[in-house]
């Protein structure tokens, strides 16, 4: 009953597919810039190391965002079971256009500070805050964060 998934998330795949193209090209673009534009030894390890750094994190969102986000009872796991947020320590959840949160997605507020994680396009942890959204498809992280906020509403009576 624990493992009951209640509502899933994943990369959008046009938006995945965006990110991925953008991050992609803007690594190799300043990598090419470095190589080419003759600047002094320090303008060019620059180009060369943030070119470096744009290949790196498109890496980690095409990593990322083939997994999925899951909601169970006990709480909120990626695909791969690492633990994000568990329910019991949601303390408000925050969904407002002008919150600072992902694209298509929400924030929580736990009640303990957590370890950060990041999984880019899907999820990050910072603190006491969990961003979810993204890259992910937003009727389904409407759907998620109703139901997250039906179970915060049950919780505190």
């Amino acid at each position: 009953m624990e493992d009951e998934v209640l509502a899933t998330v994943q990369a959008s795949a046009p938006r995945r597919l965006f990110g991925l193209v953008t991050m992609l090209l803007l690594g190799a673009m300043l990598i090419y810039l470095g190589l080419t534009i003759g600047a002094d030894a320090i303008g060019t390890a620059f180009l060369l190391v943030l070119g470096a750094a744009c290949l790196w994190a498109t890496e980690r969102l095409r990593r990322a965002t083939a997994s999925a986000i899951e909601l169970r009872r006990d709480g909120i796991y990626d695909r791969e079971g690492t633990l994000i947020a568990a329910i019991d320590q949601i303390d408000r959840m925050d969904r407002g256009t002008f919150a600072f949160k992902p694209s298509n997605g929400f924030i929580l507020k736990l009640s303990t500070s957590q370890e950060r994680a990041w999984r880019p396009g899907l999820w990050w942890r910072i603190g006491r805050r969990v961003g979810v959204g993204g890259v992910t498809a937003a009727p389904q992280t409407k759907a998620m964060s109703e139901i997250i906020a039906a179970m915060i509403h049950k919780r505190e009576g």
